[in-house]
């Protein structure tokens, strides 16, 4: 899969090529990266790409037409059907099922807003949707493009080492994931609860099914449904 990304500060997104499992797998071609600096694509002698905002008001705003030109240019090397996304506290707020979503395509093109915005002319024309990573402000869309690259990367085959982690994770089928414990079974008079010793996988899958919703239900009950309902509410008090 590819992600091109459009940015006023491609340096941010160079450490990912050297770290962790997202620089393993575009070391190793799994996932490809590239930044489109946008000043490249403004005019000379002084390479603007904002003015300030018609009708007044604090800040300024990027133009229209450095962010057409970078895109256009994008798109003559990126994958045919990538979307355009521009990242936006105003756009379709990122979760698991959307990330799987946008795994599903060949390659992302991410444009990061900075200032006040984008021309709202460019987003009409150009963009195909808008991303949210939460209902805050931040001072550029860097942050939330590499957010999405990195979740988005997990679902490409050859990324994660174990993939069978995927389904077993928080999210996946709307709830959260079981308590997880490792070595050594008891720790500061705390043990690990005795199903998890005993070997036998059908009781595992239960109790973490259970753990799973009970969480759920302490912890993120908005993401509880007929289907996936728990048997504690919020508190985690048992239900007479």
């Amino acid at each position: 899969m590819r992600f091109d990304v459009v940015t006023l500060s491609p340096d941010l997104f160079e450490p990912l090529r050297q770290f962790g499992v997202i620089g393993r797998a575009l070391r190793d071609g799994h996932i490809v990266l590239k930044t489109w600096n946008l000043r490249d694509f403004a005019d000379p002698p002084h390479f603007r790409v904002d003015d300030r905002p018609y009708g007044g008001g604090p800040g300024m705003v990027l133009m229209a037409e450095p962010l057409w030109r970078a895109v256009e240019a994008v798109r003559g090397e990126a994958p045919a059907g990538a979307p355009v996304l521009y990242l936006s506290p105003q756009g379709r707020r990122l979760d698991q099922a959307l990330v799987e979503e946008l795994a599903a395509y060949p390659g992302l093109i991410l444009v990061c807003g900075r200032y006040e915005g984008v021309d709202e002319r460019w987003i009409e024309s150009q963009a195909d949707g808008e991303l949210s990573v939460g209902d805050f402000v931040m001072t550029g869309g860097e942050i939330p493009a590499l957010l999405v690259l990195d979740a988005v990367s997990r679902f490409v085959p050859g990324t994660v080492g174990d993939e069978q982690s995927l389904t077993q994770e928080s999210f996946r089928g709307g709830l959260l994931e079981a308590p997880a414990y490792t070595r050594p079974a008891a720790w500061r008079g705390r043990e690990v609860p005795e199903v998890l010793l005993g070997g036998h996988h059908e009781d595992i899958a239960a109790w973490r099914s259970t753990q799973g919703r009970v969480r759920t239900g302490r912890r993120r009950p908005d993401l509880l449904t007929p289907e996936t309902g728990c048997d504690q509410d919020p508190l985690g008090k048992t239900k007479k």
